[in-house]
């Protein structure tokens, strides 16, 4: 079974946010930081090297391939600002109509820039998914 790459380091979540050439990208990344540490009560680790984490909880899968992951995260990609929702968003309808213009994947909630999405909503979301996970779900 291959081993997953993106893991928990030491690498510096400071140094890699003050690296952020885009301006705005950089300020968004800075005010989700404090959201999620907020949230979270946990400090941001680096995950892999362009992932920044907080907390992290044991996952399991039938197939036998179990490891550690992240509450919640975020990635600053070069077409949008990454929000990691680990618990996906199937039963967060009524959030999502009241969050504002934004994609998602699975577990992934695409945003071109924090001030098109209600940051209060947003807090929101991230409350209830790691607590969602936080119960083991």
């Amino acid at each position: 079974m291959a081993e997953l790459k993106t893991k928990e380091n030491r690498a510096s979540v400071k140094k890699f946010l003050v690296g952020i050439d885009d301006d705005r990208r950089r300020k968004d990344c800075l005010a989700v930081l404090e959201i999620m540490r907020k949230v979270t009560g946990a400090e941001p680790r680096m995950w892999g090297s362009s992932i920044v984490g907080f907390g992290a909880y044991h996952y399991e899968y039938d197939s036998g391939r179990e490891g550690e992951w992240f509450l919640t995260g975020f990635s600053p990609r070069k077409q949008n600002l990454t929000l990691y929702v680990m618990s996906g968003f199937s039963q967060y309808a009524a959030l999502l109509d009241k969050l504002g213009k934004f994609k998602t994947g699975k577990a992934c909630l695409y945003v071109n820039k924090l001030e098109d999405v209600d940051v209060r909503v947003l807090k929101r979301l991230i409350e209830r998914s790691v607590a969602h996970m936080k119960k083991g779900a």
